[in-house]
C-alpha cells in the first residue's frame, strides 16, 4: 500500500472519490444522446432541460462550504457521492423532460457538494504528507471521466441494454466504492449543530484565485464545446478528424495532472501557473493562425497541457488560506470559477457569431495572458503545511 499511496488508506479514499465523482459524470454526459432520443428534445430543448445541471450545481456551490464546515468533508463527500448514485437511475426514468430538470438539479447539487467536500479531503492529505498532492487527485477524477465515457459507449453499443439498467448498474457499483473508501477518508472537527446553513458569498481574499479559476474554466469549456465545431466550420475536417481536437485536450490535460505534484516539487506555484498561462495562450495562437488541421490538433494539445495543473494549484491554495476554512475557501473559489463554464459557452457563440470563431478563440486566448499576470496570487496563497490530520478550529 506504502509504495502505491505513500500517505496509505487516506490517500487511496480520496483518489477513489475524484475516480468516482468523474466517472458518475461521465456515465451520465456520454448519455445525453440517448435521453435527447428517448425525450424526443430539441437541441433547444435539451439546453432549457440541462440548466437543472447548473442550477443545481451553482445552488451547492453556494451552501456547500456551510455544509462542509457543520458536517465535516468526511460525511459531505460521502453523502454527495450516494446522492448523485441515487439521482443517476432517475434521470434515465424520468418519463417527462418536466420530471428530468429537478432530477438534473439533484445531481448537480450532489455532485459539487461532493466536489468541494473531496477537495478538502484532498488539501487534508497534502498538509499531512507536507508535499503537493492535489495534481495526482484531480488526474484521478480525469481517469474516472475516461472510465466513466468508455464504459457507456461500452453500454450504449449492447442493444439489449436498456438506459436504466445501465444507470442502476453504474449507481451500485460506485455506491459500493463510496462506502468502501468512507471510512479511510480523514476526520475533521465539525460546527456547532445550531450553525445555520446560509448562502456564502465569497471572501475577499478569494477573489483573486476565483478569478483565477474563472480564466482557466473559460478556456476549459471552450476546449470541451468549441474544438469539434472550430476544427468542421473553420477547418472543414469531417466529424471523425473533429473527435480528436478533445481527444488530444484532455489526453494531455490528464498526463499533466498524473506528473503535476513531482513538478510543483521542483517548481514553485506560480511558475507553474505562470507557465501554464504562456502554454495554453500559445496553443490558442496555434489554433488561430494555423489552416493545418494536425497543427490545429498539436494546438489543442498544448492548451490542455498548460490548463492541467492550474485549478488543482488554485483549489490547494485556496484550501490553505490562513483564516479561512479549506471547505469554505474551496468553496468559495469553485463558485467563481463555475460562473467561467456557465458564461462561457454563450459568450463564445454571441462572439463568433457577430464575427468569426478565430476571433472567439483570440478573447480565450486574452483570458490565459490573465492568467500569466495573476500567476503570483497563487504563491501568496499555496502554503502547504504539516500538521494533524484532524482540524481543529473555534466556531462561534
Amino acid at each position: 500500500m506504502n509504495k502505491i499511496f505513500p500517505e496509505g488508506k487516506p490517500q487511496a479514499a480520496v483518489l477513489a472519490a475524484f475516480f468516482a465523482c468523474g466517472a458518475l459524470m461521465a456515465t451520465w454526459v456520454a448519455r445525453i444522446p440517448a435521453v435527447q432520443t428517448k425525450l424526443n428534445l430539441s437541441e433547444g430543448g435539451l439546453g432549457l432541460v440541462l440548466l437543472g445541471l447548473s442550477i443545481g450545481v451553482l445552488t451547492a456551490l453556494s451552501l456547500s462550504g456551510g455544509l462542509v464546515a457543520r458536517y465535516g468533508s468526511r460525511k459531505v463527500t460521502l453523502i454527495g457521492g450516494l446522492g448523485m448514485c441515487a439521482a443517476l437511475p432517475l434521470l434515465a426514468l424520468a418519463p417527462h423532460p418536466a420530471l428530468l430538470f429537478p432530477g438534473l438539479t439533484l445531481f448537480g447539487a450532489a455532485m459539487s457538494s461532493m466536489d468541494v467536500a473531496m477537495n478538502e479531503q484532498a488539501v487534508l492529505v497534502e498538509r499531512k504528507a507536507g508535499y503537493a498532492l492535489m495534481s495526482s487527485f484531480h488526474a484521478s477524477y480525469s481517469v474516472g471521466a475516461l472510465f466513466g465515457a468508455l464504459t457507456s459507449a461500452g453500454m450504449a453499443s449492447i442493444r439489449a441494454m436498456p438506459l436504466a439498467l445501465h444507470f442502476l448498474l453504474a449507481s451500485i457499483f460506485f455506491t459500493a466504492i463510496l462506502v468502501f473508501m468512507y471510512p479511510h477518508l480523514l476526520p475533521t472537527t465539525s460546527g456547532s449543530k445550531e450553525k445555520k446553513i446560509t448562502f456564502q458569498f465569497p471572501k475577499r481574499p478569494l477573489w483573486a484565485l476565483g478569478a483565477i479559476a474563472f480564466c482557466s474554466a473559460m478556456n476549459e469549456i471552450a476546449m470541451a464545446d468549441w474544438s469539434g465545431v472550430y476544427l468542421t466550420r473553420v477547418l472543414q475536417t469531417n466529424a471523425a478528424f473533429a473527435a480528436l481536437g478533445y481527444a488530444a485536450f484532455s489526453l494531455t490535460m490528464t498526463l499533466g495532472r498524473m506528473f503535476g505534484d513531482w513538478i510543483s516539487k521542483k517548481i514553485q506555484p506560480a511558475d507553474m501557473v505562470r507557465f501554464g498561462g504562456l502554454l495554453t495562450a500559445a496553443g490558442l495562437v496555434i489554433l488561430i493562425l494555423t489552416d493545418h488541421p494536425a497543427l490545429a490538433i498539436a494546438g489543442f494539445a498544448a492548451v490542455g497541457l498548460g490548463l492541467s495543473n492550474i485549478i488543482p494549484l488554485v483549489y490547494s491554495a485556496a484550501g490553505n488560506i490562513p483564516g479561512i476554512a479549506p471547505g469554505t475557501g474551496i468553496a468559495g473559489v469553485a463558485n467563481i470559477g463555475y460562473m467561467g463554464s456557465l458564461v462561457g459557452p454563450t459568450t463564445i457563440g454571441l462572439i463568433a457569431n457577430a464575427t468569426s470563431l478565430r476571433v472567439s478563440f483570440g478573447m480565450i486566448a486574452g483570458l490565459a495572458v490573465i492568467l500569466v499576470l495573476m500567476a503570483g496570487r497563487v504563491a501568496a496563497a499555496h502554503a502547504p503545511v504539516q500538521e494533524a490530520c484532524v482540524i481543529e478550529e473555534t466556531r462561534s
